[in-house]
């Protein structure tokens, strides 16, 4: 919506506040119902994801209230704290993918899915291409984040991943 626009609406902003608000507690979940497979590293990572998408979350209302009209100036105005917890999300989930790889509690498929999204993200961060490619990576990220859920509810169901 921001690239069509070409820069934020009010509609766009309150959808992606919307979008955000299960994002910190979604690998929290996961690991709540896998805990045992998982260990301790995927709830370490499972935090710092939460955390960082908790901010962003904040960003989005730090948005709408100051009236920031694009990305690029929202990162300008927040400076490196943004990107602070843009590492964090990295870290955080390739933490909790690396955990959950070992652990094998989760379908692999899933995870690599999870954690490639994650890695073309933060190529894409610092590699000079239009904004726009990064729903590339939070396409394959969101994906993955698909597939483990769909893996913890079949298996809740019976069935097996």
């Amino acid at each position: 919506m921001e690239w069509y626009q070409n820069g934020f609406s009010t509609a766009q902003l309150w959808l992606n506040y919307v979008a955000f608000l299960p994002m910190p507690w979604l690998l929290l979940g996961v690991y709540a119902v896998r805990a045992e497979a998982l260990g301790a590293g995927a709830l370490i990572g499972a935090v710092l994801y939460g955390i960082a998408f908790t901010y962003f979350a904040h960003t989005t209302l730090y948005a709408l209230s100051a009236g920031v009209p694009d990305y690029e100036s929202l990162w300008g105005q927040l400076g490196p704290l943004y990107t602070v917890h843009g590492a964090l999300m990295v870290v955080g989930g390739l933490l909790f993918a690396n955990s959950a790889l070992r652990g094998k509690g989760l379908p692999a498929a899933a995870v690599l899915l999870f954690g490639i999204g994650l890695l073309v993200n933060l190529v894409l961060a610092v590699v000079p291409v239009p904004d726009i490619l990064q729903t590339v990576g939070t396409a394959i990220r969101n994906a993955g984040l698909v597939g483990m859920g769909y893996a913890v509810l079949r298996e809740k169901r019976g069935g097996a991943f």
